[in-house]
This record gives structure tokens, C-alpha cells and sequence, in this order.
């Protein structure tokens, strides 16, 4: 990739907020990255494939979808296709085909524990592409202009990756910076920043854990003045708080909402502590209220499961290619992490069986509540939750949570594209809709693992090799 080409394209143009693109050119790809593209024609068959569509509906086996000119243009029954001359036929016996993964919480950079916050303009969008998400929302940047430099530079075919929804800096009051973000100090000067990367190109505003009431009030007004929505990893404010504001949406799920802790006091964090969360009634009329109040005002939530999994003593199950993809000193510095959580020094971060258990129920119940949840994959922490890898793993995840299959990928897929307001182009796998889909080997219905053989992902009709997008970024996960 060329850095200073990107750099050159970023500032060259003043980006409008993102819509929905129809895929890369591949003619306009460099050489490099027009080896990741397997298949270019302008139509397509996938044939015998079972298919879970993103809707909600169950799977549906032997099916056939038809791709035109970088849109869905049929899907049904194999016996019922009328395929035309000249197609690329695909048989895919024995494969799973979902939508295009929606990422709502995947950050460009990767960091955490001893590890420094590095922006990944090569590995993240590769292995978001090749793990199957084809739409991101950056939700927090440590560097908002590489980040839409990285957009441009996809929406022009110049580089590979999903189409992206750029999140401005992290906004956070005063001693709240944590090393990379920007402390708001009053109302001023919260519309002040808000009004600024607005005007730059960010879609959406992200507020963190230190931020009062009367800072988030005036960066909502300000953002929904410019057409922007704002969401937040919240502390110093809870969810009913947020939604009373007019937040357009909170993340992390329960981790992040400390209204029911008994120590809680306006405007102030009081921390996270599993002991409140593991003794959370998840049927009171606490946490009824809450859901409530977010569905009346159509407030969504991102879960970041994965990433909770990895504050967890022996969770998740340590895979090779993970070890494989990260860049080898930031391999060592996450085993590290990952040592130190089973050690008595680690009790005040880790993430107790029952206090997990818990976590996913709040998810649980916020949906059978009728709550819109979304998802991401947060690829900080301790480390080794990468661009992805994560977001397949919070499929497993959401069914240990007791989500059906059919629910699970609604959630990873169409509502995500609801919450970013783009449901209509992307999300789910239908006629007339963006050619966004995931070619999976196996049975993720009986085998939920196998979400990780994905072998083709297709974005706007394009499809690109999975296996030679990850092993392109083999050891560089933390170094760029």
C-alpha cells in the first residue's frame, strides 16, 4: 500500500457522510490488490447453498441467489432458477452463505494491555474482508483523519477493504484522555469539536466514560444539527440518562451501563464491578425500565461480546491464526496478557463465569424485549480479539447467549445496517440489495465453529479470496 498516496487522496477531498457504495472497481485496483479478487463477472450463480438470509428466517438449504451487475437479483429453490447464458455458475453443495457482516464497533487500530494503540491501515481491512464483514463503523478513532483517508481510498478502489462508516475521535471529559482521546471540558467546547468533524466527514460521534450530562447534551444537539448520530462506551452516565439526552445509541451492552451499581452518582464513573453485574436481576423492573426507554426512543446497542470473552481467565479458546496474523512481539505481549489474567493480580479486571453469564443474558433480554441490537468486535483489551476473528466469534457467543442461528446472523448483519440507516441497500441477502455475501464451508447451524472457514466474500458483486487476504497480513497485526 501506498501511505502517502492515501494521504494525498484523503486531503485532496472534503468526504460527505458515507452512503452506501456498490463495491470496488476492479479495474481501478492496483496490481497488488487486485490479486485478492477471485471473481469479477458481471453475473453470478451461487447454487445449493444453505442460506440464512439475515431476516430472521430460518436457514433454507438448496438454494440458489443470482448476482447482476453488483446486486442481488434473485433468490430462491435451485429447481426454480432460471439462470441466464453466459452466468458463472458456482455449485456450493455443502456451504453456508450469510449477508455481509456489519461491524459496529471495528476499529482500524489494535491495542491494549502492554501493547500501544497502532493504526492497522493494511491488516483491519483485510481480515474485516476476509472474516466477512463487509461494512464497519470505526466507533472511536485514535487517528479519524487515516481513518477516512482509509475510506476514500476503498470507495475509490485504490485499496481493498469494507465499505466504512467513520467515527470521529473519542470525546471524554476532563482526565479522561487515556492516552488517545480528546477531553471536553465544557459545553462550548463539546459543540465546538462535534461542529469540526462533522464538517470533516465523520458519520458518527463517540462519547466515553468520564463525559457529564450537560457535555453530552450539547454534543448531541450539535451532532444532530450537522446530520450526524452519536453513540458512547458510557460510566459517568447511564443508558436511561443517554436516552433522556437523545443518544442515538450505547455500546458494550451491560458493561458499559453502571446505573445500577447502588455506589452510582451523577456525572461520576464509579468503575466496573463484577459483583454488581453478577447479582443483576435481569427480569426486574431496573432493568425493564431501561429497555423501555431505549425502545420507546429507538435507542439500538452493540455488543462487543468477544471482547469481554477476553478479559475472561482461560477464554476464548487460543487459536492459531491468530497467533499466526499477529506481528510476533505483539503475539508475545498478549500471551503475556493472557497469563496474567489467571493470576490473583488480574481480580479486579477479569470477567467472573457469572458476571459473563449475565452479560449476554442483558442482550438476551433487551431483544426479546424488542430492543435493536447490533454488533462488533472492540479489537483492543488484552490483545488477540482481532479484526474479524472477533466478529465471527461473537456468532458462537450469541449462541451460548441462547440465540437461534437465524438470530445470531440478523444480529451481526441487517441490524447493523438498520442502526447505521442503510437497511435498504445492505444487511440482508434480497433481491434488489448490494451483493454483500459470506461464503462459508461447513454447517454453522450444527457446527457454529465453522464460521471460520469463510472462502469467498462478496462486496457490491466482487469476490475476493479470504485465505489469500489473511495470509497477506500474516505477522502484522500491531505493526501496521
Amino acid at each position: 500500500m501506498d501511505i502517502a498516496r492515501l494521504t494525498l487522496l484523503g486531503f485532496a477531498v472534503a468526504l460527505a457522510h458515507p452512503v452506501a457504495a456498490r463495491g470496488q472497481s476492479v479495474a481501478s485496483l492496483p496490481e497488488a490488490e487486485r490479486a485478492f479478487v477471485a471473481i469479477d463477472e458481471p453475473t453470478v450463480a451461487l447454487t445449493h447453498v444453505t442460506l440464512i438470509d439475515g431476516t430472521g428466517s430460518p436457514p433454507r438449504s438448496h438454494q440458489t441467489i443470482l448476482l447482476e451487475r453488483g446486486r442481488v437479483a434473485w433468490v430462491g429453490p435451485v429447481q426454480e432458477a432460471a439462470i441466464p447464458p453466459g452466468t458463472r455458475v458456482l455449485d456450493l453443495s455443502g456451504h453456508t452463505v450469510i449477508p455481509g457482516m456489519v461491524g459496529l464497533h471495528n476499529h482500524t487500530f489494535y491495542g491494549g494491555a502492554q501493547w500501544p494503540y497502532v493504526h492497522q491501515p493494511v491488516s483491519a481491512p483485510r481480515l474485516y474482508l476476509a472474516s466477512g464483514v463487509t461494512t464497519i463503523r470505526t466507533t472511536g478513532s485514535n487517528a479519524p483523519y487515516q481513518d477516512l483517508i482509509l475510506k476514500r481510498a476503498i470507495d475509490q478502489g485504490e485499496v481493498v477493504g469494507p465499505r466504512m462508516y467513520v467515527t470521529g475521535p473519542y470525546l471524554n471529559g476532563p482526565g479522561g484522555n487515556h492516552g488517545i482521546m480528546h477531553e471536553v471540558t465544557s459545553p462550548q467546547a463539546a459543540r465546538r469539536v462535534t461542529a469540526y468533524w462533522a464538517a470533516e466527514g465523520a458519520s458518527w460521534i463517540k462519547v466515553y466514560d468520564r463525559i457529564s450530562r450537560a457535555e453530552l447534551a450539547a454534543v448531541v444537539e450539535e451532532a444532530h444539527r450537522h446530520g450526524v448520530k452519536v453513540t458512547g462506551h458510557l460510566c459517568s452516565i447511564g443508558y436511561r440518562e443517554a436516552v433522556a439526552l437523545g443518544m442515538d445509541a450505547v455500546e458494550h451492552g451491560l458493561y458499559a451501563n453502571q446505573e445500577y451499581d447502588p455506589a452510582k452518582r451523577p456525572d461520576e464513573c464509579p468503575g466496573v464491578k463484577m459483583s454488581v453485574f453478577e447479582s443483576l436481576d435481569l427480569g426486574g423492573e431496573a432493568v425493564r425500565a431501561t429497555f423501555r426507554e431505549m425502545i420507546a426512543k429507538k435507542v439500538g446497542m452493540t455488543s462487543t461480546v468477544a471482547i469481554f470473552e477476553g478479559l475472561m481467565a482461560g477464554r476464548p479458546p487460543l487459536e492459531q491464526r491468530t497467533l499466526d496474523a499477529l506481528y510476533p512481539p505483539a503475539k508475545d505481549a498478549y500471551l503475556a496478557a493472557r497469563a496474567m489474567l489467571a493470576t490473583p493480580a488480574a481480580k479486579s479486571v477479569v470477567v467472573t463465569d457469572q458476571a459473563f453469564k449475565v452479560l449476554l443474558g442483558y442482550e438476551r433480554e433487551f431483544v426479546r424485549a424488542g430492543g435493536l441490537l447490533a454488533a462488533g468486535v472492540d479489537p483492543t483489551g488484552v490483545g488477540g480479539v482481532l479484526p474479524g476473528f472477533g466478529d465471527q466469534r461473537n456468532y458462537e457467543l450469541f449462541l451460548e447467549a441462547g440465540f437461534s442461528p437465524a438470530e445470531a446472523v440478523k444480529i451481526l448483519t441487517a441490524n447493523g445496517a438498520t442502526m447505521l440507516g442503510a437497511d435498504g441497500e445492505f444487511g440482508t441477502v434480497t433481491a434488489g440489495k448490494s451483493a454483500d455475501l459470506v461464503v462459508i464451508r461447513g454447517d454453522i447451524v450444527t457446527r457454529p465453529a465453522e464460521i471460520r472457514n469463510v472462502t469467498l466474500v462478496f462486496r457490491g458483486g466482487i469476490g475476493f479470496d479470504s485465505t489469500k487476504l489473511i495470509e497477506s497480513v500474516r505477522g502484522m497485526v500491531g505493526l501496521r
